[in-house]
């Protein structure tokens, strides 16, 4: 029984990168040597087990073959007779398919029979064997990939395999927790526009997120969007996201937030009259298909409703910003609205010219919220109450307030600069 730590460990160690975490195999073993030793079966699908100590991952050297269509449509053999160079055959890329003994000090030779250490010299991208071909999910890796090491190329070779699979309908049978696993890890990379990139060069993007996809070669006003294309906007927006280190919530909203753009009537362009109800309705259907988390559903909902809003409060008076703020639930979110906010200024930046441009509607609807948070409701209700005052008049007792405070506010704060 021999154990290896492979995959992204070792690439991580090979590039001089932090390693977050690691993966083991073991060669020659049976899974009741394993348990024999202490170590506990965790996996479903084929032979996984947790190190009694470490509570690490540790797999059985294993093969697959092909049973059916999609993620799930293998038949994976394990035995002690499965060598390292099978089971490192079936691996996505071939940076990926690196090993090193269970003493490795990150220096010294390494097992590579798939020359992943020269495509991590030629920075690239490339898949281990036309086995590469049988999973659907490898298609959404790559592209995570890329938007991880954003100095590497995808092989031209890859790229075309990549490109049948599509064609070859594989795509089509991508299970929607896998799908936002992987798009939302992409999110989180250094530069999330090059995952959507290579979606696209390979036409899986028209599969996993057809309203994204439907955004290239969608006409902006130039005086707005110097960018001109949506779908180009949209890249620089990921990217101003990641540069601002905001959290998945906030990537996804701009990732949806002008989903409506592509539907906009051929007359109206290059305006887009009505597309923030129709992003938020897209967005919808989107949020079902994948099964999004609900934190991240409801921020971009409220960014694809209210950004345009947004984006002009500092031409609103006391009463029109507090409708806003009561809109984006900011007075009961507080902390849900602060991420709005950042997403509508990624949207503002991430434009041509404009990335170094401030946005000073953040700090203005940042302190109009603080005038409406400093009214005392509870105050207001017991009055009313005491004056036999109830139901929906409370409520609009609390509104003039709120209004009365930020106008307050507004008469006391300096002109926002142009």
């Amino acid at each position: 029984m021999k154990i290896y730590i492979v995959g992204g460990a070792v690439r991580d160690c090979l590039l001089g990168r932090a390693v977050s975490d690691r993966d083991w195999v073991v060669v020659g073993a049976t899974p009741e040597q394993m348990a024999a030793q202490g170590y506990l079966p965790v996996g479903r699908d084929f032979p996984v087990f947790l190190h009694p100590k470490t509570r690490e991952e540790y797999a059985l050297a294993r093969t697959e073959r092909k049973s059916g269509r999609g993620y799930r449509g293998f038949v994976v053999q394990t035995s002690p007779e499965v060598t390292l160079e099978e089971d490192l055959a079936r691996r996505d890329l071939t940076i990926n398919a690196i090993a090193a003994s269970a003493d490795w000090a990150r220096t010294g030779a390494v097992f590579d029979p798939y020359n992943g250490q020269h495509d991590l010299q030629q920075r690239v991208l490339r898949h281990v064997t036309d086995a590469f071909r049988e999973d659907p999910v490898r298609i959404l890796r790559v592209a995570r990939f890329a938007a991880r090491f954003t100095d590497f190329s995808v092989a031209p070779e890859t790229l075309q395999l990549m490109r049948e699979m599509v064609a070859h309908g594989e795509a089509d049978h991508l299970v929607a927790e896998r799908v936002w696993q992987e798009l939302s890890r992409g999110l989180m990379e250094e530069a999330p526009s090059r995952m959507l990139t290579v979606l696209r060069d390979c036409g899986a993007l028209a599969v996993v997120l057809p309203e994204v996809n439907r955004l290239w070669g969608v006409p902006q006003r130039a005086q707005y969007h110097p960018e001109i294309c949506t779908g180009a906007h949209l890249l620089l927006v990921l990217d101003m996201a990641a540069r601002l280190n905001a959290p998945l919530a906030v990537r996804f909203a701009c990732l949806t937030h002008d989903l409506g753009k592509a539907s906009t009537p051929a007359h109206l362009l290059p305006r887009h009259l009505g597309h923030e109800q129709r992003s938020a309705q897209l967005l919808k259907g989107l949020c079902e298909r994948l099964r999004v988390p609900v934190d991240c559903r409801e921020t971009a909902d409220v960014v694809a409703r209210e950004h345009g809003n947004i984006h002009r409060s500092s031409e609103l008076g006391a009463s029109a910003l507090v409708r806003l703020l009561e809109r984006c639930d900011a007075i009961r979110k507080p902390e849900r609205f602060a991420d709005i906010l950042l997403a509508c200024e990624c949207d503002a930046r991430g434009r041509l010219g404009l990335e170094e441009s401030s946005y000073p509607q953040r700090q203005r609807l940042g302190a109009a919220l603080e005038a409406v948070q400093s009214v005392a409701t509870a105050t207001i209700a017991k009055s009313a109450a005491s004056a036999g005052v109830s139901g929906p008049k409370v409520g609009e007792m609390i509104h003039a307030a709120r209004v009365k405070a930020v106008a307050a506010w507004l008469a006391s704060a300096p002109t926002p600069a142009a």
